[in-house]
């Protein structure tokens, strides 16, 4: 069996401490890909090293999250486009999106940034990985505008209704990403899965935040998404071995970058 945790910020401070435990965790738990979404020009380093130091497990992707956006958003957004344009490491531009949550205050900026992301997704021909927190309506103004076959990628943390995954799924190229919050008595998650094929999903983890019970209130990391396909395997009815199957392929497939699996044996290949 292979999972895949599709969002992990395990190169952030709160893993300092035993970060090579974690990921050791993870592939225990048949955990292998560990996909990495910037933050902003403050966690390059960090993430990148962390890539290097797991060459076979852990890939970055290249953008500036939109909580990241405020009065330094251009110098922000210029370096994260010299990076993304000269490495062909990163698998995918994320994080991305907006998050009217907290603040509305760059909403404007915040939109500026996300498009001109998407855009070079396009470009490039990358997957984009979208945070989308009280801000749906204004994030699909935007998709609606520029979706296209040349344009694919996940709902990061989806938590929305039955509505808002049909349009998401209505472009055609995106993938729900699936998380702790499932686990949660409160979030209504199970019961819109319930209504969509687990062919639209993929599995994440969003560690250090937002861990699956029984370990909410502690650091979430990457050897929980085996929590998260249990559940999902209790919805549908199928094993967890047939949802790592599902959602494993799910992202190999949006993920052009990443090695190819012999499942067999989980050899990665096309690394050195």
């Amino acid at each position: 069996m292979l999972l895949v945790d599709t969002h992990t910020h395990l190169f952030l401070e709160q893993f300092d401490q035993d970060r090579n435990e974690v990921v050791e965790r993870a592939l225990e738990n048949d955990v292998r890909y560990l996909l990495l979404p910037n933050v902003d020009m403050s966690t390059i380093e960090p993430m990148m090293a962390l890539t290097a130091a797991y060459p076979h497990n852990c890939f970055p992707m290249m953008g500036l999250h939109p909580g990241s956006v405020d009065q330094n958003w251009e110098t922000e957004l210029d370096i994260i486009r010299k990076h993304l344009f000269k490495n062909e490491q990163f698998i995918a531009v994320g994080e991305i999106g907006m998050d009217l949550y907290w603040d509305k205050t760059y909403l404007e900026q915040q939109r500026i940034v996300f498009r001109k992301q998407v855009e070079w997704a396009k470009e490039l021909g990358l997957p984009i990985v979208i945070h989308a927190r009280e801000a749906f309506e204004e994030i699909f103004a935007i998709i609606d505008e520029l979706n296209g076959p040349d344009l694919k990628g996940i709902f990061h943390c989806f938590t929305g209704n039955v509505n808002q995954a049909h349009h998401i799924l209505s472009y055609g190229g995106f993938k729900l990403g699936i998380g702790g919050v499932l686990t949660y008595k409160k979030s209504g998650l199970d019961e819109v899965l319930s209504q969509l094929s687990p062919e639209h999903l993929v599995l994440e983890t969003d560690s250090p935040y937002l861990p699956p019970v029984p370990h909410r209130g502690h650091r979430n990391e990457s050897s929980y998404v085996r929590i998260v396909a249990q559940k999902v395997s209790e919805i549908y009815n199928l094993s967890i071995a047939e949802v790592a199957s599902i959602t494993t392929m799910n992202a190999l497939n949006l993920f052009d970058r990443l090695p190819s699996v012999n499942e067999g044996h989980h050899l990665i290949k096309g690394r050195t």
